[in-house]
């Protein structure tokens, strides 16, 4: 049936025209000569696949078959064409998993001659061995079909030889021989293989944990012997039986990447167990239970039936700032504003390449006051006016009020950039009765819609943390904006940052620059800075370090630099669920004068947990540079688990309840190494929540 089956798939190709033969045809010459191959295979050279106009000219080109490349690669056991050839095809087109002519797939050739390496690539590209091999016997007919047929066009071949003349012929026909004799090696390596391979070993370290209230996660490694074989899917399998009869359900894990499956709707409360097995082209090897053997899907709310924190709460604001615009609709304040929305629609119309045209009101130089100034960059170029200037705009001139309190506010006021508008109509009141305070924030009001109107776009971006000041009276606030669209605006330059900062003249002394001046000479710093401060942790529980200082007008939290939207931290484990029994024995823990080592009776996943947290308490200690004698006097704050998105979850390690916030004038005794910054309190909540 096999046969039959290749044959007809030979008729099936040998429809196709054929192509010129090979630059490598004398490697190659049994795919021109065999009858059996799906298509003339055309080589290429290394260089081939370094420049993108080449590669796109091949692919183009009917010479170029990259099926055939990969089949070539593969069984020549060529791993750095392999992976060039998977890094820039997809899987489509290479037909990583349509069978050739014999039946075979490039995962087939892999496993059989035993290429681990090259297997693994296929595998983590997605390939599949070729479903014709039903059955271990299938498999064992296929291949001594291949090896047979092989041996016999070899001896016709060499019949041929010794018994012609030397000519032409003959030489083409040595030729032949060649590939031939080739290829029948690489049948019999890849029978000899088959024939030598025994079922895989059990996976090894599978561990079980409690993904959530409904469902388990189990994590494993390769076993430590695949028996000549490489291994290509995985078995889960799952009951509430330690026999494992009656069996619940199971499912094969096929994406090696990383090798993990979360099992999902289970009971809450009930007792799961778990097991792993292998599989390669000899079948399944035996099952490995889990550790700990079972696990009941819970979390740490069910230990007091606590609700989520914010449950809700985005809606009863929503609902709430509704309710006062509804309020607002008729109010007095509003008349003066009648005529604003046309306005601004026409500002809010306003495309970009309007940006700054003669009557523009953004200035070029600054005088004593406040500022507001907003950054555009998209790799390594920043917007700028018509004059090479950063886009500023004036707040007030008059400026002498408090400024970390008004500065926080404004930070508050860019969370509702579309709202501009509205909350000036509500600010509006008669400058005369008003406090400083109020009328800076109208003037803050009026420089983000001006702003705003100008570029032409409501969302000016992310508040840099603190403004700019210069020894001239000037205070810069900064707002950053990366723009990732291919967009081209008439009239308005990207400029390369660089080229800003050489070109700018200077109109201040270097002992005393101005804000501009500073702004210029920062503004990477400040773009890394926003960058990095929209990073997302990977998924899992970490341990987070609390630690803050309080000064006349604000408190300040301890951040890490290269993420400064979360607190000091390091990774306890990629599960961030804590189970009910975790937080239950975490609990007891805090309630003790002296904690103690999980006992020996204790479950196994409470002892994992600890043997995870003093791992991440040492490595956090060491992090902010604190004497590891000293994490005796520090706590875990057990009043909850803090969720970020249910992918995210914080344990929060406290100093003692002296040190958590350094008073003004007090010394920390221990610094912090490089590496950190300190974000008004306020600053990193808004980071927090974007």
């Amino acid at each position: 049936k096999m046969t039959q089956q290749m044959r007809d798939l030979q008729l099936a190709q040998a429809r196709k025209p054929p192509g010129p033969s090979s630059p490598n045809a004398a490697k190659r010459l049994y795919r021109n000569l065999s009858g059996k191959f799906r298509v003339n295979y055309t080589s290429f050279d290394e260089g081939s696949l370094a420049g993108r106009g080449e590669k796109e000219k091949l692919r183009k080109s009917y010479l170029f078959q990259s099926n055939a490349a990969l089949f070539e690669a593969v069984e020549l056991q060529d791993l750095d064409r392999v992976q060039e050839l998977l890094k820039h095809y997809s899987p489509e087109e290479l037909d990583l998993n349509t069978p050739n002519s014999e039946g075979l797939l490039p995962l087939d050739v892999a496993i059989m001659t035993n290429n681990t390496p090259i297997a693994r690539a296929l595998l983590q590209a997605g390939a599949k061995e070729s479903p014709h091999f039903i059955s271990l016997e299938s498999r064992s007919l296929h291949l001594s079909t291949l090896v047979r047929e092989a041996e016999q066009r070899v001896n016709e071949l060499t019949a041929q030889v010794v018994n012609e003349a030397p000519n032409a012929d003959c030489s083409e026909k040595e030729k032949q021989l060649k590939a031939w004799e080739w290829r029948y090696r690489l049948y019999k390596r890849m029978k000899a293989g088959f024939e030598h391979a025994r079922v895989p070993d059990p996976p090894t370290n599978v561990h079980l944990s409690v993904a959530s209230s409904s469902s388990v996660q189990v994590t494993f490694w390769e076993p430590l012997s695949v028996n000549s074989a490489v291994v290509t899917k995985y078995k889960v399998e799952w009951s509430c039986s330690p026999t494992f009869s009656p069996p619940l359900g199971e499912a094969v894990v096929d994406k090696l990447k990383s090798l993990h499956f979360t099992i999902r709707g289970l009971a809450s409360g009930t007792a799961y167990y778990v097991q792993v097995s292998a599989y390669n082209m000899k079948g399944w090897g035996p099952p490995q239970a889990s550790v700990p053997p079972f696990a009941i899907p819970s979390n740490w709310r069910e230990y007091d039936g606590r609700a989520p924190r914010r449950r809700g709460q985005a809606e009863a604001l929503d609902h709430l700032l509704g309710q006062v615009k509804t309020v607002h609709q008729h109010c007095v304040c509003h008349e003066p504003c009648k005529n604003q929305p046309q306005s601004r629609k026409h500002s809010v119309s306003k495309s970009l390449k309007h940006l700054f045209h003669p009557g523009s009101k953004f200035l070029k130089t600054l005088k004593r006051g406040l500022y507001l100034t907003a950054i555009f960059y998209k790799d390594d170029n920043i917007l700028v006016t018509h004059e090479d200037q950063i886009p500023v705009v004036e707040i007030d001139d008059t400026y002498s009020c408090l400024l970390m309190q008004d500065f926080l506010w404004f930070t508050k006021v860019s969370c509702m950039w579309d709202e501009i508008l509205w909350l000036r109509q509500c600010v509006t009141v008669s400058q005369s009765s008003c406090s400083c305070i109020l009328q800076t924030r109208f003037k803050m009001l009026l420089a983000i819609s001006q702003m705003q109107g100008l570029l032409g776009i409501q969302d000016l971006g992310q508040v840099f943390f603190e403004p700019i000041k210069d020894k001239q009276g000037n205070i810069l606030i900064v707002t950053l904006k990366e723009v990732k669209t291919n967009q081209t605006f008439e009239s308005v330059r990207w400029v390369p940052i660089s080229k800003l900062q050489t070109s700018r003249k200077s109109v201040s002394s270097p002992e005393e620059p101005s804000a501009l001046d500073t702004l210029l000479t920062s503004v990477q710093d400040k773009l890394a800075y926003h960058q990095r401060s929209s990073h997302a942790l990977s998924p899992g529980l970490y341990l987070g370090y609390l630690k803050l200082c309080s000064a006349v007008d604000q408190i300040r939290v301890l951040v890490p630099e290269q993420l400064p939207n979360i607190l000091c931290h390091v990774k306890i484990r990629s599960n961030p669920n804590i189970s009910r029994e975790e937080w239950e024995w975490l609990q007891k823990m805090a309630s003790m004068d002296e904690p103690v080592p999980a006992e020996p009776e204790a479950e196994v996943s409470q002892i994992h947990l600890f043997q995870e947290l003093q791992v991440a308490i040492k490595e956090l200690m060491t992090l902010v540079n604190i004497p590891l004698q000293e994490a005796k006097d520090f706590r875990l704050y057990s009043q909850e688990v803090l969720d970020f998105g249910g992918q995210v979850s914080f344990l929060l390690l406290l100093p003692p309840s002296d040190d958590v916030c350094t008073a003004p004038g007090q010394n920390n005794p221990y610094t912090p190494r490089s590496g950190f910054l300190t974000l008004p309190l306020q600053i990193f909540e808004l980071g927090e929540k974007r």
